[in-house]
């Protein structure tokens, strides 16, 4: 496969050799998209390369984590992670949550601490507010405000609208770019065909192949024609598991041929459309490589499949290096050795950056690689910081992060898919919309969310009430549900209508399984046989369904951001028609492509 399929930035044609960091940052502009990697990009690249020792090349390819958060100069904090640049000489970061501005401040001051450019990273899944938000001021569970955040993905194979996809895409890019941040680590490309999966769920586009790579490429063009670097993963597939990565080896037992025609399918048309960067999977698949390793360090999957045989010649970035598939068999500096060895072009997240960089160089000196292989690897990464300008301008003008992040055209993006993608699962005694020829129904709305999840139950409420008036509502906590339930079932007994929204989720670092507790079973069943009409809205799992399959009304606002809650209750008030989807089955209740359609006023 020729190299104009290696679709990156191209954002200066004049080769010119490695210059000091400016320190005033250029005035805002708008990304160029990215382009094919040129011969001056590559020159370039070769003369930086050719001055750095062993030990500077290994740490180009070590991206360690840092929080977007405020760090003052003076702080023990500060001190640790500027050695990363001013001694270890890391090549580039994974940021995390913080405030928009915090986040532009520190990436700033990390480069022009930095002699080479440093190129930033993130999990941006559902845009830059997947991480950049200033988050809640307890105890008055205050907004910060912050980036603009979308729906989860699964709301794209529920719109099934590409342009909603390349919406989602270009505003991430945009607001992205801003802050400092060079490449996103998504769109998304696993097939999630196993609904008992406790990590990937609804961050995953659909059950259904093809649909998972249409929408997965509109989201790559829409970063990547605005200046942002998309990443596909989790590669080779991550939908088909029962165990989370983050805790222990998962395993997909699929045969070759189920593979290349689900798992791999989605990955081979991005790759095909010129997605930048693949990052990996933890996880052992036998039928790539029988050997028990995982796919990360397994050079069966990361070189012979995906660069030999599907093409792919962009940037290989590992999943974090800190995850239990990985380290608990081998340990952090022999996976460091065999990630590089496999094919990788960059260990992120590593539990010790300065082991990681001297395990690279031992994995030289110790024949298991050559330099010329790591210079591959390291000729990627130089070839990026020229391809987006980065040797000629690295700062970014944090006076302009408030005239992009947050703006309200892109929120307006956000609304348009949250709008668009809920979908009305069921309603078999047509309860939906709750207000009809003007009748105000009296209302009691529960909301069930863990108590550190500050956003549940911020907008959805107060957008109800604006359509019913003054309502009862109580809080369930989902960690605690006994404690409620008498007096959520007596309340029913005053109301028309009972509204129940779940913001409990299944995909954290931390989730083993998706069942509820019994005891908020027990008080849906009793809520159900008190005969009121009950709406059951699910803003966490798609999957709660299984747990209550009794529920009569069932609904889908994919993630617990205001512009979902809005959606919901626009939807729930009449205000929003329904024609979205379901993009996966909820065996054995619901199979994809059912939803009901509600006309809007």
């Amino acid at each position: 496969m020729s190299r104009r399929l290696v679709i990156l930035t191209a954002l200066i044609a004049a080769c010119v050799p490695a210059a000091p960091p400016s320190t005033t940052p250029a005035a805002a502009v708008t990304p160029a998209a990215i382009r094919p990697v040129s011969a001056a990009d590559t020159r370039w690249a070769d003369s930086v390369l050719a001055t750095l020792s062993l030990r500077d090349k290994a740490a180009q390819l070590v991206w360690p984590w840092i929080l977007g958060d405020y760090v003052p100069e003076g702080s023990a904090e500060w001190r640790r992670i500027s050695r990363l640049v001013t001694e270890d000489h890391v090549g580039g970061f994974i940021v995390s949550v913080g405030s928009p501005v915090e986040i532009a401040t520190k990436v700033n001051a990390l480069q022009r601490l930095s002699g080479l450019p440093l190129i930033v990273s993130a999990d941006l899944e559902t845009g830059v507010g997947f991480r950049a938000r200033g988050g809640f001021f307890v105890p008055n569970a205050i907004d910060l405000g912050g980036a603009t955040n979308f729906p989860l993905q699964m709301a794209l194979g529920a719109a099934n609208d590409p342009q909603l996809a390349y919406d989602l895409g270009a505003v991430t890019a945009r607001e992205g770019r801003a802050l400092g941040i060079h490449i996103a680590y998504g769109p998304v490309l696993d097939v999630n065909n196993n609904p008992a999966n406790p990590v990937i769920g609804a961050r995953s586009i659909s059950e259904d192949p093809k649909v998972t790579a249409r929408m997965g490429v509109a989201v790559s063009r829409g970063l990547q024609e605005n200046g942002m670097l998309a990443t596909g993963k989790h590669f080779p597939g991550h939908g088909d598991t029962e165990t989370n990565s983050h805790l222990a080896l998962a395993t997909v037992t699929a045969s070759r041929a189920r593979l290349d025609s689900v798992e791999l399918a989605p990955f081979q048309a991005a790759i095909d459309a010129g997605v930048g960067a693949i990052m990996t999977f933890h996880g052992f698949l036998p039928a790539l490589d029988s050997t028990g390793v995982p796919a990360t360090l397994s050079p069966r999957v990361m070189t012979s499949l995906l660069r030999d045989q599907m093409g792919f010649k962009g940037l290989l970035v590992t999943d974090a290096m800190t995850m239990a598939g990985v380290v608990d068999t081998y340990g952090d500096v022999e996976a460091a050795k065999r990630a590089i060895a496999a094919g990788n072009d960059v260990l992120l997240m590593p539990t010790d950056t300065r082991q990681a960089i001297d395990a690279v160089v031992a994995g030289v000196n110790e024949g298991r690689y050559t330099a010329a292989r790591l210079d591959q690897s390291v000729r990627r990464v130089l070839e990026l910081k020229h391809q987006f300008g980065l040797h000629r301008e690295r700062l970014v003008p944090v006076e302009g992060v408030r005239r992009i992040v947050g703006d309200s055209a892109n929120q307006s993006a956000a609304n348009r898919l949250a709008d668009r993608s809920f979908v009305l699962a069921r309603d078999a005694n047509g309860a939906v919309p709750i207000v009809r020829g003007g009748a105000k129904p009296r209302v009691l709305s529960v909301t069930y969310a863990r108590r550190t999840d500050l956003q549940a139950g911020t907008v959805f409420p107060g957008e109800l009430a604006r359509g019913v008036g003054p309502m009862t509502q109580h809080y369930l906590n989902a960690d605690d549900v006994a404690p409620e339930l008498t007096r959520i079932v007596a309340a029913a007994g005053q109301v028309d209508v009972v509204v129940v929204s779940s913001y409990v989720n299944i995909t954290s670092e931390t989730a083993t399984t998706a069942d509820a507790p019994r005891p908020f079973v027990d008080v849906m069943q009793q809520l159900v046989n008190s005969g009121k009409p009950v709406v059951l809205l699910t803003f966490g799992t798609p999957y709660l369904l299984k747990q209550v399959p009794f529920a009569p009304t069932y609904g889908i606002a994919w993630g617990g951001t205001p512009a979902s809650q809005r959606a919901a209750a626009r939807v729930l008030l009449g205000e929003l028609g329904t024609s979205a989807r379901l993009p996966i089955s909820i065996p054995p209740l619901l199979t994809a492509g059912q939803g009901v359609t509600r006309p809007g006023r």
